[in-house]
């Protein structure tokens, strides 16, 4: 496969991943290497990366607890301090070895160390590869609020290594996959159709390079998101939401990031429906191929106001107005829509029929 040009970075797949970092650091000279892990990476993943990089290089790890829930500035506090006291300069490395969170975390940690020192991004899970690692977003949640913190900067490379899927569970190979299915809904028709047809979601891996390649098309296009990029956000303006209210919430088992957006994407794809001209038929065979994949959640009165409520907390929003993500058809987004509140309260019957 060949490498992604994205900026000032590349994505590289495979063996020409470590032959590329490998060549970086023979090249850059640094003063000191770091590798953030946490505790599932640095027992699954650290040692098969070490053990395919050649040369000899003296890292030093930092570890995280892994979830959403240390995806916090009192996690980067901790983090900063430990890069502190091992010794980084300005001319330092961190190596981000995990999923999303820790390509998050660590991506905002590196750009705001010293007011910045060079990162790169290995992903370790499906999510990370094909959304997370991809595009120079960093950032921490800010209590139960998603990504309210954050800067946009550009890793130096980031490394796909698709051998590290094989730590996973399919719970979490399902939450990538939720991030594939929106890059065929809002810019691919042929490839929502390909993806479709996948039965198990172990054999993901030939779609991954695709799924990159479509992310990184409309990141190159609108680097800042000002306007094209924002159609990325299909599915994720009440699947934050949603997300976020499951992490408050200790009776309720919390859902992972791609299982929230699953549902966020029948939801708006219905919101869709009533207002920007998405077929009826597209709309059954959204919610049909998405359900195949992902477990029904069942929500009550109370979920549903307070998942509304806290729309008013997007990202996204401007001038008090909440805007939407919405589907014209599969493959073609729209965005800037405002949503009647009485509509949010239909998709979510919608959902539960």
């Amino acid at each position: 496969m060949e490498s992604i040009i994205s900026f000032s970075t590349q994505i590289h797949f495979k063996y020409l991943g470590y032959e590329a970092l490998e060549s970086h650091l023979k090249i850059t000279n640094y003063s000191s290497l770091f590798i953030l892990v946490d505790e599932n990476t640095r027992e699954h993943c650290l040692p098969k990366f070490l053990a395919s990089l050649g040369g000899n290089y003296n890292f030093e790890t930092i570890e995280i607890e892994s979830g959403e829930i240390n995806k916090s500035i009192t996690c980067c506090i901790k983090v900063w301090e430990e890069l502190s006291n091992k010794g980084a300069d300005r001319q330092s490395l961190l190596i981000n070895l995990g999923g999303g969170v820790i390509t998050d975390l660590g991506g905002f940690v590196a750009s705001t160390y010293r007011r910045g020192i060079d990162f790169i991004n290995i992903p370790t899970s499906l999510l990370a590869m094909v959304d997370a690692s991809v595009g120079g977003k960093t950032g921490v949640d800010m209590g139960k609020l998603k990504n309210q913190i954050g800067v946009i900067n550009q890793p130096k490379m980031v490394l796909i290594i698709p051998k590290f899927l094989n730590t996973l569970d399919k719970r979490q190979l399902n939450s990538g996959f939720a991030e594939m299915l929106k890059h065929g809904l809002i810019t691919s028709e042929p490839f929502w159709r390909v993806l479709k047809q996948v039965k198990s979601v172990d054999q993901l891996e030939d779609h991954i390079y695709e799924s990159i390649l479509i992310k990184n098309e409309i990141v190159r296009q609108d680097p800042r998101e000002k306007s094209l990029r924002k159609i990325l956000n299909f599915g994720h303006t009440l699947g934050h939401a949603i997300e976020s209210h499951f992490l408050e919430h200790e009776e309720r088992e919390s859902l992972l990031h791609g299982e929230a957006i699953a549902i966020g994407m029948i939801l708006e794809a219905y919101l869709s429906h009533q207002q920007t001209g998405l077929g009826i038929n597209q709309l059954e065979d959204i919610k049909m191929t998405i359900s195949k994949h992902f477990k029904k959640v069942n929500f009550n009165d109370s979920d549903i106001r307070a998942i509304i409520d806290l729309l008013k907390y997007d990202k996204k929003n401007s001038h008090g107005s909440i805007f939407f993500v919405l589907l014209k058809r599969i493959g073609e987004a729209q965005i800037d829509n405002r949503v009647p509140d009485d509509t949010l309260s239909q998709a979510f019957s919608y959902y539960k029929e």
